[in-house]
């Protein structure tokens, strides 16, 4: 048997009153069921909005926004942490990120101009090496400083030292910053 609230089931007349009867429509109101509501969801996103959260190759870098497909940031970025979908409130958290890091950076620069500064001033290196015939010096050299600065041997540029004399080297300290200082080379 048929519901008594399907809309088939109903007599007609009731189901569609006439608009003459006043009285058999506030009945049938009376009667009537809730109505079903469909709501429609719209059309699908088919790609987000997110920034990185992990460097990932051939995606990009960490801090990067991106737009991906809704599936690539459902079922790889997501679940494994690598990417969070772009929101006022995460766009301005990574602003703020990004200002730390310019200020880090311009701390270390103005670090690395003094320390050039210092190397500039200090003078000449003084290396004693074991000499042979006239100018001519063994082995390789050491750079050492009275100072007892602390620079990393892969940053100094080394001219090629054969005999006793003065040379020029390149301290590389930072990306944008180098110290000219110079060697003076004696024999023992």
């Amino acid at each position: 048997m048929a519901s008594p609230y399907c809309a088939s089931t109903l007599p007609l007349t009731s189901a569609f009153p006439s608009p003459s009867s006043s009285s058999s429509r506030r009945l049938t109101a009376s009667r009537r069921a809730p109505s079903l509501v469909i709501v429609a969801q719209g059309k699908v996103k088919k790609y987000r909005q997110v920034i990185l959260t992990d460097d990932i190759e051939e995606v990009g870098k960490k801090g990067d926004s991106l737009k991906v497909r809704a599936g690539f940031y459902r079922n790889f970025l997501l679940p494994k942490g690598k990417a969070t979908l772009l929101t006022p409130e995460v766009l301005k958290e990574m602003q703020l990120e990004q200002e730390r890091i310019e200020a880090e950076k311009k701390r270390v620069k103005e670090e690395a101009q003094q320390l050039a500064l210092v190397f500039e001033t200090i003078g000449a290196f003084k290396i004693l090496r074991k000499g042979g015939k006239g100018k001519q010096i063994f082995g390789r050299q050491a750079l050492t400083s009275r100072h007892r600065m602390d620079v990393d041997k892969r940053l100094v540029a080394v001219p090629e030292i054969r005999e006793i004399g003065e040379y020029v080297t390149e301290i590389k300290l930072h990306p944008d910053v180098t110290a000219r200082v110079r060697l003076n080379v004696y024999a023992k």
